[in-house]
């Protein structure tokens, strides 16, 4: 591969950032796989009844069984998968590195859904369930209520059968498909 011959950015040449614009396409290319190891990763965490990367297909396969869309369905399979590196803000971490490929409500769902869960279980850790309630009156408040309820917080039963990865596959690299263009 080429490389960039300049020592400060704004020395760069045209032939420089052609080069820049390759190192981004190819990172983009590998996003996808990049996000498989992440949700592979969970497979490691084994504290509930079944592995964190089973939850995150069954909340995929819930959704995509209901209709939702394929940017829903693929943002159901990854909304986990940053947990190891940001057990506070999870969600946050994945929303930023889908957010040029995904709506603003799924963005914002994405962002809330770990305040939005507490609904379920605050009370039993001194966390107020209700906490979610300041952000009724954003366009995504109900969209994030429902993701919880009817995908996220029930997808944690050994019984139920998953569609494999295989079946999200083409969902995320299509999703994922996207021209780099500078910032």
């Amino acid at each position: 591969m080429d490389k960039m011959h300049f020592t400060r950015m704004d020395q760069g040449t045209v032939a420089d950032y052609e080069v820049l614009k390759k190192v981004h396409e190819h990172t983009l290319a590998a996003l996808p796989d990049q996000l498989y190891t992440l949700l592979n990763n969970l497979k490691k965490d084994t504290a509930y009844n079944i592995t964190r990367k089973e939850h995150c297909l069954q909340t995929a396969t819930r959704a995509l069984r209901d209709g939702k869309d394929d940017e829903y369905v693929v943002v159901a399979l990854l909304h986990d998968i940053a947990e190891p590196l940001g057990p506070f803000n999870h969600g946050e971490v994945i929303a930023s590195i889908l957010h040029p490929f995904i709506s603003r409500n799924n963005y914002w769902m994405l962002v809330q859904h770990g305040l939005f869960q507490t609904y379920f279980y605050g009370d039993k850790i001194g966390l107020d369930p209700n906490a979610r309630d300041q952000y009724k009156s954003d366009p995504a408040y109900e969209q994030t209520v429902e993701f919880c309820a009817k995908y996220d917080e029930i997808s944690f039963d050994p019984d139920y059968k998953s569609e494999p990865l295989s079946t999200f596959d083409p969902m995320v690299r299509q999703l994922l498909k996207k021209q780099w263009v500078a910032p």
